[in-house]
C-alpha cells in the first residue's frame, strides 16, 4: 500500500518527535533536519531506519547525505514506494 504525500511527511513528523522530542507540528516540509530541527547524524540514522520500517522502502546509506529537508525524505520515500 502507497502512503501519500501528507501521510509520509506526517509518519516522518511522528518519527523525527519520537527520537528528538521536538513537537510533531514543528517537523513541516521546508525545515532543514539539521540546520532548522537541529538533528545530528546519529538521530538522522534512527529516523531513517524507522521510516524504512514504516514506510517499507530501502534508504541506501549513501542516499542519506542527499536528504537535507524534510521535503527531500518524503520525495524519496515516495519514489522508492513506486519502485
Amino acid at each position: 500500500m502507497a502512503f501519500t504525500e501528507a501521510e509520509v511527511l506526517a509518519g516522518l513528523a511522528e518519527i523525527v518527535n519520537e527520537e528528538t522530542g521536538l513537537a510533531v507540528e514543528a517537523v513541516e516540509a521546508d525545515k532543514s533536519f539539521t540546520d532548522d530541527l537541529d538533528i545530528d547524524s546519529i538521530s538522522m540514522m534512527t529516523i531513517v531506519v524507522n521510516a524504512e520500517k514504516k514506510f517499507g522502502v530501502k534508504i541506501p546509506d549513501d542516499d542519506v547525505k542527499d536528504l537535507v529537508t524534510v521535503q527531500d525524505a518524503v520525495d524519496y520515500i515516495n519514489k522508492a514506494q513506486e519502485a
